[in-house]
């Protein structure tokens, strides 16, 4: 099996634990990482945690990520519905990829209801908050094995 998964986090999601609670929950952005290192350890998965605010960072980690990793779960957080730079590098990748939201996209502003890189992922967990990494990690795996 495959086991080299990146996590790639958008912007904002760095002050997890510290921003509207109610909306994200209050696991920081650290625990987050260690929770979701750890539970790649236990399955099985060689796991890198990346964050950044800067469209174009995200967007070479992708474009890198094509022959480093073999599948990818993406928060792209406020750039899901704005950048079509991202889209175009996800839809690049050619392997599995789960597009993630802490919440739910469509019970909030109208304008989040649109993501961008929905229609060239394999699969979008959202609305999980925390959990929803744990079990992107999970399915990523299974997607690895087939099994899915």
């Amino acid at each position: 099996m495959n086991n080299k998964i990146i996590i790639i986090n958008g912007p904002n999601l760095n002050l997890l634990g510290e921003r509207e609670q109610s909306q994200y929950g209050s696991t920081s952005f650290q625990e987050l990482k260690r929770n979701c290192l750890k539970k790649g350890k236990e399955i099985g998965l060689e796991l890198e945690f990346l964050q950044s605010n800067i469209e174009g960072e995200l967007v070479n980690a992708i474009q890198d990520a094509r022959n480093a990793y073999d599948a990818m779960i993406i928060n792209a957080a406020g750039f899901t519905h704005t950048s079509v730079a991202i889209r175009d590098a996800l839809e690049i990748f050619k392997k599995p990829i789960i597009e993630l939201h802490l919440t739910n996209i469509y019970k909030r502003e109208e304008f989040r209801h649109k993501s961008l890189i929905s229609g060239v992922v394999t699969g979008g967990i959202f609305g999980l908050g925390a959990e929803g990494y744990i079990l992107a990690i999970i399915s990523i795996q299974k997607l690895l094995q087939n099994e899915n």
